[in-house]
């Protein structure tokens, strides 16, 4: 059983010194380890994915873009308490969040929390010229988060104004290091234009436009899709079976023109980064729970393998087939939902042919994941690039799994 597996079986020792704090200085100059199908590894440069990359295939991407989501308020006494946003609440949509002029409220962690007993906080600033008084009310508390209203007395600017003016990139607590000015470039795909992230969907930080336009040459089309990373992609397995890990939501939005061409199956589907597979694999489950009735919105954790024992109850092109009917029905050309999808040995992969991502922390979700897709094979190649001086985890090298 899947929610048997033991988290210890996926530890590896990871020297401090092997995480990467800084990206290299030219982001397409690190390594790049090829995984084949039958289990050869070979090194490679990431200047040299394009060659690599099946001449069937095409390669879809997350276009996520990492908001300023970490705001620090100072109350009167000297006390610094810390917000970090983690997804909207009231509008619920993203994009009509970021473009409020008065008010939004986002669920958020907010650290010093004891400090924060009552009233709001308050904060004095000015963006793009113009003078704000902006505002953060506790208004429930929930476990380890909050919903927050945020309010500001000026209605010629937007809460992604405002974010983008005080907060700050929400840099990844393993670099232990604080955020600086270089994380602003450094910590966003050069392909990012959709806001919304609180992490960088980062197998995408090694692509440069000399990388992208060699693709191109190839004949290799490029699409892109959504999920916007939450806080929760950080989060270690805890406990000591995965059945009893809880995975967190994230959001998806995927055009009606890729959903069609996935129907069609024509190329080898290659992933760009974890968060473009729980995308592709969620889209498969959902077409899946649309043509059952059973569709609410989000794919659960588990559904993948309450399918008649992970057997396909449908193929690729009858699952997207099943979104688009849904799309003609609501008059919609993007599919949106969520997604808690969990990807751990014994899942069948429906859509994905092969991933570009980086090296994960042991006992995560994201190892899982790839051992999934490897065949339970994943030990060799983090082996391979402990032996190799290979960097790890955000700011490290990469691989290409097929």
């Amino acid at each position: 059983m899947v929610k048997n597996l033991r988290i210890d079986e996926f530890d590896y020792p990871l020297p401090d010194e092997r995480i990467a704090r800084y990206p290299l200085a030219e982001r397409d100059s690190c390594k790049l380890l090829v995984r084949r199908p039958d289990g050869e590894i070979s090194q490679h440069l990431f200047t040299d994915l394009p060659e690599l990359l099946p001449a069937d295939s095409m390669l879809v991407y997350n276009n996520t873009r990492v908001i300023n989501a970490r705001l620090r308020f100072r109350k009167p006494g000297g006390a610094l308490i810390e917000i970090f946003c983690l997804e909207p609440v009231e509008p619920r949509d993203y994009a009509v969040s970021f473009a409020q002029t008065e008010s939004c409220s986002w669920t958020c962690f907010v650290g010093n929390s004891k400090r924060w007993k009552q009233g709001p906080l308050e904060m004095q600033l000015t963006v793009n010229g113009k003078p704000v008084v902006f505002t953060a009310s506790r208004q429930a508390k929930e476990g380890n988060s909050s919903t927050v209203l945020f309010q500001w007395d000026n209605a010629g600017v937007t809460f992604s104004e405002i974010i983008a003016a005080v907060g700050e990139i929400p840099i990844p607590p393993y670099l232990n290091r604080s955020t600086e000015a270089s994380d602003l470039k450094d910590y966003q795909t050069v392909y990012s234009h959709i806001d919304g992230s609180v992490a960088a969907p980062t197998a995408g930080l090694h692509f440069t436009e000399r990388v992208l336009d060699a693709i191109a040459a190839r004949g290799i089309p490029r699409r892109e899709l959504t999920l916007h990373v939450g806080a929760g992609t950080f989060q270690p397995v805890k406990s000591d079976e995965i059945g009893e890990h809880m995975m967190h939501s994230e959001f998806i939005a995927v055009e009606r023109p890729l959903i069609e061409e996935l129907a069609r199956n024509e190329r080898k589907v290659i992933a760009v980064g974890t968060t473009s597979v729980r995308t592709l694999e969620s889209l498969y489950h959902a077409g899946v729970l649309i043509a059952q009735g059973k569709w609410t919105g989000e794919v659960p954790q588990w559904a993948p393998y309450e399918l008649d024992g992970n057997d396909a109850v449908l193929g690729v092109a009858e699952a997207m087939q099943a979104i688009l009917n849904r799309l003609d029905e609501q008059g919609e050309s993007t599919f949106i939902a969520s997604t808690r999808i969990i990807i751990a040995p014994g899942y069948r992969y429906r859509v994905v042919r092969g991933m570009v991502t980086n090296f994960h922390q042991p006992r995560s979700t994201l190892l899982l994941l790839v051992s999934a897709f490897t065949g339970g094979d994943w030990r060799p190649i983090y082996d391979y690039a402990l032996a190799n001086d290979f960097r790890f985890l955000s700011y490290g090298d990469a691989c290409l799994l097929l």
